[in-house]
């Protein structure tokens, strides 16, 4: 084969005709069209004839017990759909119970943390946000943390003195 190839025999070349629509029926009868009519499949509503003249209200609570409503919602069950309103969560919970988890790897910020949570605390108190739990944990995990970073260096402490005092000794021949 030579480069380029000759005219007429490319064989990346169009043909000439068209391709034949395949959508078009072999016989020449005509293709029968969509039935007409109404649709046998369209959705049919199983409660048109039980329907009401008016709708009920949109704010009805079918499963609302009368003149009952648990602590800190309002008369007459949840807003929305069940679900207790979402309460704000307070940011000095979060950012003490981080401080004092921090106190893992760096033995500063967990007494920073345990500090943090009980001024949380306070705060929960008086604002009524949530994040108690986080306070609590952080309280707790600070000052466990801080405990055990102080007997390390009480424990430091005593180690040095006993080398010191065994090298002082020992040196004496």
């Amino acid at each position: 084969m030579t480069y380029p190839p000759p005219p007429g025999n490319d064989p990346w070349s169009q043909p000439s005709t068209p391709p034949v629509d395949p959508t078009l029926p072999v016989s020449g009868q005509p293709i029968p069209g969509q039935p007409t009519g109404t649709d046998p499949y369209a959705p049919v509503d199983p409660y048109a004839g039980m329907k009401s003249e008016q709708p009920a209200p949109a704010t009805a609570d079918p499963y609302a017990v009368p003149g009952y409503a648990p602590a800190g919602y309002p008369q007459g069950g949840y807003p929305g759909y069940g679900y207790p309103p979402v309460q704000k969560t307070n940011g000095l919970a979060i950012a003490a119970l981080v401080l004092a988890l921090v106190g893992f790897a760096s033995c500063v910020t967990a007494p920073i943390g345990a500090i943090l949570g009980h001024v949380a605390q306070k705060q929960i108190r008086q604002t009524g946000e949530g994040g108690e739990g986080m306070a609590t944990a952080a309280i707790i995990v600070g000052w466990i943390l801080t405990g055990l970073i102080v007997l390390a260096i009480i424990f430091y402490i005593v180690m040095i003195v006993i080398a010191i005092s065994a090298s002082s000794t020992s040196s004496s021949y």
